[in-house]
């Protein structure tokens, strides 16, 4: 198999993978975002009331942030094949970062409303930055093998 072949199947594993990633974190948190909606629609009073106010907000960032980057894994999945296929290694850690980020940051938002200390987001919440960094290394270096020849 010749490097551009090699290369090329690179990307269609890549393309799959983050296409699969992407839409299903969509359905996922879209979901998760339909029912908040009906929580709130119902007047359900656990979720309602003054003392859940930062259960309401980690939730909602949940299913903001799950969405955006499922819609992130998207981009990368139509953008992965015409990236230099001669940076196989930062493709693929591009790749693992944003898988990371799509997991950590969403369900960091979502369990740090599960348990609330006395107002404030339970330890979940702890995982946020950590995915953030992640997000920010995949980003660059997509950005990075977007701007190279090769």
């Amino acid at each position: 198999m010749s490097d551009s072949e090699t290369a090329s199947a690179g990307a269609a594993y890549y393309t799959r993978r983050h296409l699969r990633i992407g839409w299903w974190s969509v359905l996922c948190f879209l979901t998760l975002g339909i029912g908040l909606e009906w929580l709130h629609a119902a007047k359900i009073s656990w979720y309602l009331n003054d003392a859940s106010e930062s259960r309401r907000l980690m939730w909602t960032l949940a299913h903001v942030h799950g969405v955006l980057i499922g819609l992130v894994h998207l981009t990368f999945a139509a953008t992965v094949g015409t990236l230099c296929a001669a940076a196989e290694t930062a493709r693929q850690t591009a790749s693992a970062c944003l898988t990371s980020a799509g997991i950590l940051m969403p369900v960091g938002f979502l369990l740090g409303g599960v348990v609330l200390r006395d107002g404030d987001p339970g330890r979940g919440v702890f995982l946020v930055p950590v995915g953030a960094a992640f997000l920010l290394v995949a980003v660059l270096l997509t950005a990075r093998l977007a701007g190279s020849r090769g």
